[in-house]
């Protein structure tokens, strides 16, 4: 789960990280109160859960309440990068001397957190990843032992850092290790942070994803959650109780099963075609589950191709091919449905199917195969 930033720096002050004075807005009028309240130049910054804003006008800045006020009307209501901005986050513009790079993440190869910090921040901290690898120290940290100041001092160290100013940022990367350890956190990151004209270090922005498998820890946060920034698709299947994420593909692919889903969107990519979605409906999925899965992938527009890919396990492929014919019943299928059905009651399933005029193939690959060339030729 994502928050956004006005939600993570909040947390990151209660922490004791400073971030600049500001409130969020959700009118022009609430803008301009900030502003007023503010009585300095402002940034104005919509909020979605997607990066990149800064590069795509996402962020504008403002020299007077008036200015807030009709920057703010231009950003409210707007689409931007597919998501509505239904808020903006208002506060003081910062007078910035040198920006950083802090924050904590999963490596999942070495499965355990790893700290990472950088002499250099901003929008363009992945190109110093790979042009300048000398400005960036990483630190794996042994969940036995932990993360100590101590340990934060050494790694800036090696970047440079020296004197108060050493001491305070490691002091803020310790105090992001607290936060990723107290909300079970995936990322959390401060970029850029910044050090001000007058020395103060303010995290000019704030990202925080918390472990959605965790969310029962974290109540307070769970309640957090914004549906509106959901697709329809991601919507419909949130409130039928399947897994369901948004891809930039052609390919509409369903299976049972994390893992197999995942090895199905691998596949498809090894035979150069391009997944349009992750939609899992789960072990011992019903009718109704493979119906409503089947639905949302034939009303999405940019879904060529369906691939449905069901090992039977504790799912019965009977099953599967009744949603399937369910589906089909409600919605006409004007799209071409690759299907690969094999395991528990995989005979009684591949009969209901080929009744209704449908085939199944058995083989995983050969199913791949099928649906990319589908997708080219579609």
């Amino acid at each position: 789960m994502k928050l956004y930033e006005y939600q993570a720096k909040r947390i990151f002050k209660a922490y004791g990280i400073r971030v600049p004075e500001g409130d969020v807005a959700t009118s022009p009028k609430e803008a301009r109160e900030i502003a007023e309240k503010l009585n300095k130049p402002v940034a104005i910054k919509v909020q979605v859960l997607v990066g990149g804003r800064g590069k795509a006008g996402g962020i504008r800045f403002a020299d007077s309440p008036d200015e807030a006020e009709k920057i703010a009307s231009t950003l409210l209501g707007m689409s931007f990068k597919g998501f509505k901005v239904n808020r903006v986050l208002v506060e003081e513009k910062l007078k910035i001397r040198e920006e950083y790079y802090l924050g904590l993440t999963i490596d999942r190869s070495a499965k355990r957190l790893v700290a990472i910090a950088s002499s250099k921040g901003g929008i363009d901290i992945e190109e110093i990843a790979r042009s300048h690898p000398h400005l960036i120290v990483k630190k794996h940290i042994d969940p036995l032992i932990g993360f100590q100041p101590f340990m934060a001092r050494q790694m800036l160290k090696k970047i440079g850092f020296k004197g108060p100013l050493l001491n305070r940022m490691s002091q803020m990367l310790y105090s992001l290790y607290k936060i990723a350890i107290d909300y079970d956190a995936e990322l959390v990151e401060i970029n850029p942070l910044v050090l001000t004209e007058d020395g103060l270090l303010i995290a000019a922005d704030a990202r925080l994803n918390i472990d959605s498998d965790a969310l029962f820890r974290h109540p307070e946060v769970r309640d957090l959650k914004d549906i509106s920034q959901y697709s329809k698709y991601e919507l419909e299947a949130v409130e039928s109780g399947l897994s369901y994420v948004e891809l930039d593909g052609d390919i509409g692919i369903i299976g049972n099963g994390a893992g197999l889903v995942m090895a199905t969107l691998d596949l498809v990519k090894l035979y150069g075609g391009n997944p349009a979605n992750f939609l899992d409906v789960g072990g011992g999925a019903s009718s109704e589950a493979i119906a409503t899965a089947l639905r949302i992938l034939l009303d999405h527009p940019r879904v060529k191709v369906i691939l449905i890919n069901i090992l039977g396990g504790i799912t019965r492929c009977d099953e599967v091919a009744k949603g399937i014919l369910k589906a089909l019943k409600a919605i006409s299928l004007k799209k071409p449905l690759v299907i690969r059905l094999t395991g528990t009651n995989e005979a009684e399933g591949r009969k209901i199917l080929e009744s209704a005029g449908l085939i199944a193939l058995t083989s995983m690959e050969e199913a791949v195969k099928k649906a990319v060339e589908l997708a080219r030729g579609a």
